[in-house]
């Protein structure tokens, strides 16, 4: 199977073409020149179906994250295309738009980001977090404002007397709904979840990810999902990327990974999960499976 040509729909909402993202090395001292590339994303292709949650998995380091921040332009791709199709059928290259044409096109693409603390103002209450890309991108202002704040607030299971409270009042799972609100409140139709629920308690985790299903069915919403647990992404995501060193090494629905993984680094992956059965022992070492992959692929090159 090729990652790179593999796609479930003949019009995607997202496809994702070639994507890199190389960071310079420089050297130190007063005279700084590059002496090397870090290749963070490599050649990364991938679709999105509307509708359809893809889940981005990956050690630490893989490229998860770099790869949804440019497919928001929160960075700039060094090569590739990142064509999204519009609510209008108009379909633009977001790795090519220069910085002043993307604030138009933020409503329709949106992220819930991993820390629901620090990515919420500690100065500015809940109603105006919320509110503000309502104000940013001049949707609406006043009682407007105010009413689809506190709609949204029940949207997700808050109370709109919340919105004169400061996010330290809050706690990590109610946080994390804020950030949820504020993602939705111009009714996009991307929403990346960078570790949305990585950093919340199991049971919060469960509740979190039982409204984001709820909320992809209301208001239709397409997931570019990542995360590092794979019991989530098996219960939540409709097919599965698997990245390593910058690169998709299998991509594929979500049973056929979990049960019939083609990559070898993918069994690794699944192999390394532990178990909940606390009389069953894992005599696995990561480490030395990691080192004999790498050892293969060398020879093979």
């Amino acid at each position: 199977m090729n990652p790179e040509t593999t796609t479930i729909s003949p019009s995607p909402l997202l496809s994702v073409r070639g994507l890199c993202k190389h960071f310079p090395i420089m050297s130190r001292g007063f005279r700084r020149r590059q002496t090397g590339v870090v290749r963070a994303v490599d050649n990364v292709s991938f679709d999105l179906a509307p509708g359809e949650t893809l889940g981005l998995v990956g050690e630490s380091g893989s490229g998860k994250t770099t790869t949804a921040r440019c497919v928001l332009r929160a960075l700039q791709p060094t090569e590739g295309e990142v064509l999204f199709r519009l609510p209008d059928g108009r379909t633009v290259d977001l790795a090519k738009l220069p910085d002043t044409a993307l604030k138009p096109l933020r409503q329709h693409a949106q992220m819930v980001f991993q820390d629901p603390f620090s990515s919420l103002n500690p100065r500015m209450t809940v109603g105006d977090i919320i509110g503000e890309p309502l104000l940013i991108h001049g949707l609406c202002s006043g009682k407007e404002r105010a009413e689809r704040v506190a709609e949204m607030l029940r949207r997700v299971g808050l109370s709109p007397d919340h919105r004169t409270r400061y996010p330290h009042a809050f706690s990590g799972g109610q946080r994390q709904r804020i950030g949820i609100a504020r993602a939705l409140i111009m009714k996009p139709s991307l929403i990346v979840c960078d570790e949305a629920t990585s950093a919340l308690d199991v049971s919060v985790q469960a509740q979190v990810l039982d409204l984001l299903k709820e909320l992809q069915r209301e208001f239709r919403l397409t997931y570019l999902f990542v995360a590092h647990n794979l019991d989530v992404v098996r219960n939540f995501c409709d097919r599965v990327a698997v990245m390593r060193r910058g690169q998709i090494v299998e991509l594929a629905p979500t049973d056929r990974v979990f049960a019939a993984p083609e990559h070898p680094y993918t069994k690794i992956l699944l192999s390394a999960v532990p178990s909940p059965d606390p009389d069953v022992r894992m005599n696995f070492d990561v480490g030395r499976e990691l080192a004999r992959l790498d050892a293969a692929q060398a020879a093979t090159h």
